[in-house]
């Protein structure tokens, strides 16, 4: 039971913080009609994950950490679905470019930050 509310509790703050993004970084923000809040939650979320497993693979007792912060939070913050909505609506104002973009950049991004959070939290 106690691993439920773990994730539950994690996850809420996650999309709690996904929602505050997003209104901080409308779509059309920052001078360009671009998904910048997703692409932002996206990479936060993979760089608290790699951090987060990075962490615990060097410790015992982890597992607390990466329900709540691994899974809940960071299942709460990130957003495959949008990442994708977002694409599909580039796509379908015909802006092909700023798809593929927004593909790109998600992919490359979290990536890249999953590794970082990775390095950083096996050295803390």
């Amino acid at each position: 039971m106690k691993a439920y509310l773990l994730v539950f509790l994690g996850g809420g703050l996650g999309s709690l913080l996904r929602y505050v993004v997003s209104r901080s970084i409308p779509a059309g923000s920052l001078g360009s009609p671009f998904p910048f809040a997703i692409l932002t939650v996206n990479v936060l979320a993979s760089f608290v994950l790699g951090a987060v497993v990075g962490w615990g693979m060097s410790r015992s007792g982890g597992e607390e950490a990466r329900l709540l912060i691994g899974v809940g939070f960071c299942g709460g913050l990130s957003t495959f679905s949008s990442f994708s909505q977002d694409t599909l609506v580039l796509l379908h104002q015909d802006r092909t470019g700023a798809a593929l973009l927004n593909i790109g950049l998600n992919v490359a991004l979290c990536l890249l930050a999953s590794v970082s959070g990775l390095y950083i939290g096996q050295k803390i």
